[in-house]
């Protein structure tokens, strides 16, 4: 009998213990749902420094945007697309934020291309995309890109692109998740849900 249950507790440890299993797939994920916490990660700035994400969260309701990385046109295209109504989102009362998996110096390229009025964070190992639930195996044709743009430090986990809009205690208001990554949220679409969460 003892013999039993030491082994069914050593199932029951091993189970919380090994590392959770990467899906194979961007339509096998398992994010955070609307009414849920943003975990809390460090996340570095482009200028390199550690900047802990609820201090950023803290500072007002934020639109967070999860992206492949500045290698992804897709991405650019949607980042652009953002900042066109990066405004009328600030004067809503809400900050933007987005992360991805490129190195400090790679957010600074892409900041600078697209002359962003908004923040981005790195994310290059991918834990907080991992605990967001929105990561997945890349596909082999992303994995040499993925290690050149992250510094070395992602082996090859790609984001679902994702947003997310997140009071300042850090719960999950609204979400915007496709695996598909070539269809994202309009700036449009994305206004139209801030007006109705503020109640204009």
């Amino acid at each position: 009998m003892k013999q039993t249950c030491l082994i069914i507790f050593t199932l029951i440890l091993a189970a919380f213990t090994l590392p959770a299993q990467i899906p194979e797939r961007a339509e096998d994920i398992s994010p955070l749902l609307i009414g849920e916490n943003i975990p809390d990660h460090v996340l570095k700035a482009p200028d390199g420094s550690d900047q802990e994400l609820y201090d950023i969260l803290r500072e007002k309701p934020t639109v967070l945007i999860i992206y492949r990385g500045g290698w992804c046109p897709f991405c650019n295209a949607h980042l652009a697309d953002i900042q066109s109504a990066q405004s009328e989102i600030v004067k809503l009362g809400y900050q933007i934020v987005a992360v991805s998996p490129d190195s400090p110096e790679n957010l600074m390229v892409t900041d600078e291309k697209h002359d962003l009025q908004y923040s981005l964070y790195s994310d290059s190992d991918g834990a907080f995309i991992h605990d967001l639930g929105i990561d997945f195996k890349a596909p082999e044709r992303s994995v040499e890109k993925l290690l050149d743009y992250s510094g070395g430090l992602n082996k090859g986990i790609l984001p679902v692109p994702s947003l997310f809009v997140v009071n300042k205690d850090g719960k999950i208001a609204f979400e915007y998740i496709n695996p598909n990554y070539r269809v994202r949220i309009s700036a449009n679409l994305l206004l139209a849900v801030l007006k109705e969460l503020k109640g204009v």
